[in-house]
């Protein structure tokens, strides 16, 4: 288990120095010198750079507390991700190979980031987010930047599911006006924040939770600033370091409450969508081939 999820691995690697064998010092000095080569490296590339063993490099991540080498990494990724300018994620970005190579390279990064959301997804958690959501009185969904991108389609799609669903962005003062205009008793903030998170979005955290509104977090790691202001988080965790963001598996994340609050078992879902497809029909909104 990790026992370091809130803190940064930098902090994690200065408090546990003094305690550390020699080798640990020598690789705790090691990444902290050099995190953007550590980062892409393996245990053995690790291992070899230090004059050490895989062996030690694995006990190592494990004495200060990480699961295992890979959470380590994680959190070293997410360490560098919230401080990265563009021109830094450039950088990064060259020597990995030809046109080809990289497309599917990433293509096959944005799977295995699928693979860790399932794995991952804290279960209790999703459930408990469903249950708020299916039982607000109202919803306002928040998002800044690139995760606007997903609380749009969050959005779009609850109004599709329920009435009571409102779209807000972070970067707009009169966010905060809204917020503040609503009774925040039965109302739900639905936050979705990813790296470099938006000091916005912070705001607009802090305000909903002063206003009294239930706030659920949408995030891509468990480091996110925003935990500090949630009632409940979902995490769906980026495995890479993008140049622009990986909003995939957060859409994933999204989807899957989608899917679970159109089993609302009361019969009202039905009933709404009969609505929206009568006012579709009535203002001729979609191409139909028949018409």
């Amino acid at each position: 288990m990790d026992r370091n999820k809130k803190r940064s691995i930098m902090e994690v690697l200065a408090d546990a120095r003094d305690r550390l064998t020699p080798k640990g010092k020598i690789l705790a000095d090691y990444i902290r010198a050099n995190p953007r080569k550590v980062v892409f490296m393996t245990t053995r590339e690790l291992g070899a750079a230090c004059g050490i063993s895989e062996s030690t490099v694995v006990r190592f991540a494990e004495r200060l507390g990480f699961s295992g080498y890979g959470a380590l990494i994680q959190a070293l990724r997410d360490h560098m991700d919230a401080g990265l300018t563009l021109v830094d994620r450039l950088q990064l970005m060259e020597g990995h190979g030809p046109g080809g190579r990289r497309t599917v390279q990433i293509i096959l990064e944005e799977i295995e980031m699928l693979k860790g959301l399932m794995q991952s997804l804290d279960m209790e958690a999703f459930r408990a987010v469903v249950q708020i959501l299916r039982m607000a009185r109202a919803i306002f969904v928040v998002g800044s930047r690139l995760s606007y991108t997903v609380a749009y389609y969050l959005a779009w799609s609850l109004t599709k599911i329920r009435p009571g669903v409102e779209l807000l962005k972070g970067s707009d003062t009169t966010t905060i006006d809204r917020l503040s205009l609503s009774d925040g008793e039965g109302n739900v903030v639905v936050l979705v924040a990813m790296s470099r998170y938006p000091n916005e979005l912070v705001r607009v955290a802090k305000a909903a939770r002063r206003l009294g509104h239930r706030v659920v977090l949408l995030t891509d790691s468990s480091r996110s600033p925003l935990e500090a202001f949630s009632d409940e988080q979902l995490v769906a965790p980026t495995r890479h370091i993008p140049i622009f963001g990986h909003p995939g598996p957060l859409i994933c994340l999204a989807r899957c409450l989608l899917h679970e609050l159109l089993r609302s078992g009361d019969g009202s879902v039905p009933v709404h969508l009969e609505r929206l497809e009568a006012a579709y029909r009535e203002n001729h909104i979609f191409f139909h081939p028949d018409l």
